[in-house]
């Protein structure tokens, strides 16, 4: 999955470097923002007014979006800003802006001046930042289409999860080979394939949906390299659930839900796999 275009425009401007795997999916490197968050963190406690995460009242949301919006258009020309919300911090003056991609910015009511980076609690010893991103994050597993999932059912089934995934992704099939090492599990594929690293990955979710058995030819390509059938393209969900993983802010496949709501992106191996499922359900 892309990573969100924000980063591509500012990265220029950052001493820390745009790092992503070859799916885009987020390789954290926190040492230098996290450095900075500290510094500003310090202080947090002389300076706080407010707690982290509260709605900011209509008039403030509309001043500081449009002075962001204007002053990021023009800093970056042909760009778009989309402000999904904003919200307090426990710094006075200072905002938590929530953009495409559930991804948080901090910046003044003016937008004089951005933010990237973790904002740490000395005194909680708390990632304030990660903690909202996970929050942020988080899905209504009852409100997901099942239905437009391709379902396996391993042993008795009993745990479940939810994976987002492109067939062409090289780290998506890795996973598959660590979800054929586990039993008594059911997962839901929701295919999103990404056109702009895998121009062939759409075309081939399409065929694997359409064939007679979709779990049997998913499996087979995905964990032993088996091309599904040509056959002749039937109506499908690909492009809907390719618009389910924007709305849910996913910015790397494969991207796994589970049943309590919480999300991780990222190759994950058999035994952390294991613990998620284990602790994660409803």
């Amino acid at each position: 999955m892309k990573k969100s275009c924000l980063w591509h425009w500012l990265a220029p401007l950052l001493t820390i470097p745009l790092i992503a795997s070859c799916d885009g999916t987020p390789v954290h490197n926190t040492g230098s923002a996290a450095s900075a968050a500290s510094g500003i963190s310090a202080s947090a406690s002389s300076n706080a007014t407010t707690e982290i995460g509260q709605t900011v009242d209509a008039n403030t949301s509309k001043k500081l979006s449009e002075n962001l919006i204007k002053k990021m258009q023009k800093a970056f020309k042909g760009q778009e800003l989309n402000i999904q919300n904003i919200y307090t911090t426990p710094f006075k003056g200072i905002y938590e802006v929530v953009i495409t991609g559930n991804q948080i910015i901090y910046t003044d009511e003016n937008a004089d001046y951005i933010m990237l980076g973790n904002l740490l609690d000395l005194q909680r010893h708390q990632n304030l930042t990660e903690q909202r991103l996970s929050e942020l994050s988080k899905v209504d597993f009852d409100q997901l289409p099942l239905d437009k999932a391709i379902k396996e059912v391993r042993g008795n089934g009993q745990r479940i999860m939810a994976v987002f995934s492109d067939p062409d992704c090289p780290f998506c099939k890795k996973l598959e080979e660590e979800i054929a090492q586990i039993d008594n599990v059911t997962v839901y594929t929701f295919l999103m394939p990404v056109p702009e690293l895998h121009p062939k990955a759409q075309k081939k979710s399409v065929q694997i949906w359409c064939q007679k058995d979709r779990t049997t030819a998913w499996t087979a390509w995905m964990r032993h390299g088996k091309e599904p059938a040509s056959v002749a393209d039937c109506n499908n969900p690909v492009a809907e659930t390719m618009k389910l993983g924007d709305k849910f802010g996913f910015n790397g496949t494969p991207t796994m839900i589970f049943p309590n709501g919480k999300t991780i992106s990222g190759l994950m191996r058999k035994n952390d796999l294991e613990q998620e499922l284990n602790d994660n359900q409803k």
